[in-house]
Protein backbone atom coordinates (compact mmCIF):
# COMPACT_ATOMS: atom_id res chain seq x y z
CA UNK A 1 0.00 0.00 0.00
CA UNK A 2 1.08 3.56 -0.67
CA UNK A 3 0.41 6.53 1.64
CA UNK A 4 0.98 10.18 0.74
CA UNK A 5 2.10 11.85 3.96
CA UNK A 6 1.26 15.52 4.42
CA UNK A 7 3.87 17.96 5.72
CA UNK A 8 1.98 18.53 8.98
CA UNK A 9 2.52 14.87 9.91
CA UNK A 10 6.21 15.13 9.06
CA UNK A 11 6.45 18.29 11.17
CA UNK A 12 4.66 16.66 14.09
CA UNK A 13 6.98 13.67 13.97
CA UNK A 14 10.19 15.64 13.52
CA UNK A 15 9.62 18.13 16.33
CA UNK A 16 9.45 17.52 20.04
CA UNK A 17 6.15 17.66 21.84
CA UNK A 18 3.02 15.62 22.42
CA UNK A 19 2.31 14.71 18.79
CA UNK A 20 5.94 13.70 18.28
CA UNK A 21 5.67 10.93 20.88
CA UNK A 22 2.02 9.98 20.43
CA UNK A 23 -0.09 7.94 18.03
CA UNK A 24 0.85 10.01 14.97
CA UNK A 25 4.53 9.20 15.46
CA UNK A 26 3.78 5.52 16.12
CA UNK A 27 1.70 5.34 12.95
CA UNK A 28 4.38 7.11 10.92
CA UNK A 29 7.04 4.68 12.17
CA UNK A 30 4.77 1.77 11.20
CA UNK A 31 4.22 3.21 7.73
CA UNK A 32 7.94 3.78 7.22
CA UNK A 33 8.77 0.26 8.39
CA UNK A 34 6.20 -1.18 5.98
CA UNK A 35 7.59 0.91 3.09
CA UNK A 36 4.32 2.76 2.47
CA UNK A 37 5.41 6.41 2.74
CA UNK A 38 5.56 8.55 -0.39
CA UNK A 39 6.04 12.28 -1.03
CA UNK A 40 5.33 14.91 -3.62
CA UNK A 41 7.68 17.80 -4.35
CA UNK A 42 5.64 20.53 -2.62
CA UNK A 43 5.48 18.47 0.60
CA UNK A 44 9.24 17.91 0.43
CA UNK A 45 9.68 21.69 0.04
CA UNK A 46 7.43 22.44 3.02
CA UNK A 47 9.32 19.95 5.21
CA UNK A 48 12.69 21.46 4.29
CA UNK A 49 11.57 25.10 4.54
CA UNK A 50 12.53 26.84 7.75
CA UNK A 51 15.23 24.37 8.81
CA UNK A 52 17.61 26.43 10.93
CA UNK A 53 21.08 25.22 9.94
CA UNK A 54 22.63 23.98 6.73
CA UNK A 55 23.76 20.75 8.38
CA UNK A 56 20.21 20.03 9.60
CA UNK A 57 18.90 20.86 6.13
CA UNK A 58 21.39 18.52 4.47
CA UNK A 59 20.65 15.68 6.90
CA UNK A 60 16.91 16.03 6.47
CA UNK A 61 17.20 16.33 2.68
CA UNK A 62 19.24 13.12 2.58
CA UNK A 63 16.77 11.30 4.84
CA UNK A 64 13.83 12.37 2.68
CA UNK A 65 15.58 11.05 -0.44
CA UNK A 66 14.87 7.55 0.88
CA UNK A 67 11.15 7.99 0.19
CA UNK A 68 9.66 7.60 -3.29
CA UNK A 69 8.26 10.71 -4.90
CA UNK A 70 5.02 10.72 -6.85
CA UNK A 71 5.45 12.81 -9.97
CA UNK A 72 3.10 15.74 -10.39
CA UNK A 73 1.60 16.22 -13.84
CA UNK A 74 0.29 19.42 -15.41
CA UNK A 75 -3.23 18.01 -15.22
CA UNK A 76 -2.83 17.75 -11.42
CA UNK A 77 -2.56 21.53 -11.16
CA UNK A 78 -5.69 21.95 -13.28
CA UNK A 79 -7.52 19.42 -11.10
CA UNK A 80 -6.23 21.16 -7.96
CA UNK A 81 -7.72 24.43 -9.22
CA UNK A 82 -11.04 22.68 -9.94
CA UNK A 83 -11.09 21.18 -6.43
CA UNK A 84 -10.20 24.57 -4.92
CA UNK A 85 -13.08 26.23 -6.80
CA UNK A 86 -15.47 23.47 -5.78
CA UNK A 87 -14.56 23.86 -2.11
CA UNK A 88 -14.59 27.64 -2.27
CA UNK A 89 -18.13 27.54 -3.71
CA UNK A 90 -19.11 25.71 -0.51
CA UNK A 91 -17.31 28.12 1.81
CA UNK A 92 -14.27 25.89 2.39
CA UNK A 93 -10.83 27.48 2.08
CA UNK A 94 -7.50 25.76 1.65
CA UNK A 95 -3.98 26.22 0.38
CA UNK A 96 -2.79 25.58 -3.14
CA UNK A 97 -0.50 22.84 -1.85
CA UNK A 98 -3.41 21.14 -0.10
CA UNK A 99 -5.33 20.91 -3.35
CA UNK A 100 -2.31 19.62 -5.27
CA UNK A 101 -2.00 16.90 -2.62
CA UNK A 102 -5.70 16.11 -3.10
CA UNK A 103 -5.46 16.01 -6.89
CA UNK A 104 -2.45 13.67 -6.83
CA UNK A 105 -4.01 11.45 -4.15
CA UNK A 106 -7.20 11.08 -6.17
CA UNK A 107 -5.38 10.39 -9.45
CA UNK A 108 -3.04 7.86 -7.86
CA UNK A 109 -5.69 6.34 -5.53
CA UNK A 110 -3.31 6.98 -2.63
CA UNK A 111 -4.69 7.87 0.81
CA UNK A 112 -3.41 11.05 2.45
CA UNK A 113 -2.08 10.78 6.01
CA UNK A 114 -2.62 14.14 7.67
CA UNK A 115 -3.57 15.72 10.97
CA UNK A 116 -4.88 18.83 9.21
CA UNK A 117 -8.65 19.02 9.76
CA UNK A 118 -9.05 20.86 6.44
CA UNK A 119 -8.65 17.53 4.64
CA UNK A 120 -11.71 16.15 6.46
CA UNK A 121 -13.67 19.11 5.10
CA UNK A 122 -12.36 18.52 1.57
CA UNK A 123 -13.40 14.87 1.81
CA UNK A 124 -16.97 16.02 2.42
CA UNK A 125 -16.93 17.78 -0.97
CA UNK A 126 -15.08 15.27 -3.17
CA UNK A 127 -13.95 11.65 -2.78
CA UNK A 128 -10.58 12.06 -1.08
CA UNK A 129 -8.95 8.92 0.30
CA UNK A 130 -7.66 9.56 3.82
CA UNK A 131 -5.43 7.43 6.02
CA UNK A 132 -6.16 7.58 9.71
CA UNK A 133 -4.07 6.43 12.65
CA UNK A 134 -4.67 2.74 13.09
CA UNK A 135 -6.05 2.20 9.57
CA UNK A 136 -5.40 -1.27 8.25
CA UNK A 137 -2.98 -1.46 5.36
CA UNK A 138 -3.85 -3.29 2.15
Amino acid sequence: MRILVDSCVWSAVLRSGSLASGPVRIEMVRLIEEGCVELIGPVRQEILSGVRTQSQFDSLREALELFPEINIRSQDFVEAARLYNLCRSRGIQGSGTDFVICAVAIREHVPVFTVDADFERYAQVFPLPLHRVGSRLG
